[in-house]
C-alpha cells in the first residue's frame, strides 16, 4: 500500500514535527487499527498495538454518533486526562493520526503541529 520511500518520509515528518516538539507518543494508523508508523519520546511503555486497535474502535463509535446527530463525521477527537491527553485526527478516509501528550504542552500547539503534519503526510501520499 505504501512504498518504503513514503514510510520513511512519514516517519521523518512525525519525528520532526511532533516528537521533537515534545509529544510523548504518535501513531499513524489505518481505520482497522493497524499501526503504519509509530514513534515515542523514548520514555513511553505504551502497547501501541493494543492502543491502535482500541483507538480504531473508539473512532468508529464516535463516527456512528456523529451520524446519529446529523454530522457526516467528527474529524477530530480529543480526550483530556490529568497527566496525559490524546488527540485523534483523520488524515485520509482510511487513516488516523493519534497524538499523545502531557500537560506541559498546550492543546493549541499540538493542534497546530498536527495540522502541519497532516498536510505533509497527505503531500507524501499524493506524490507517491
Amino acid at each position: 500500500m505504501y512504498s518504503q520511500k513514503q514510510l520513511d518520509a512519514i516517519d521523518d515528518v512525525i519525528q520532526t514535527n511532533l516528537i521533537v516538539a515534545g509529544l510523548d507518543h504518535v501513531i499513524f494508523m489505518d481505520m482497522g487499527g493497524n499501526a503504519i508508523a509509530k514513534h515515542d519520546n523514548g520514555k513511553s511503555n505504551l502497547d501501541s498495538t493494543a492502543f491502535a486497535a482500541l483507538a480504531a474502535g473508539n473512532y468508529a463509535a464516535v463516527d456512528a454518533m456523529a451520524k446519529l446527530v446529523g454530522e457526516s463525521e467528527f474529524s477530530l477527537l480529543f480526550h483530556k486526562g490529568k497527566k496525559l491527553s490524546i488527540h485523534f485526527s483523520k488524515v485520509t478516509d482510511d487513516t488516523l493520526l493519534i497524538s499523545m501528550f502531557n500537560k506541559e504542552l498546550s492543546l493549541g500547539l499540538v493542534r497546530l503541529k498536527v495540522v502541519d503534519t497532516i498536510k505533509e503526510i497527505n503531500q507524501i501520499l499524493v506524490e507517491g
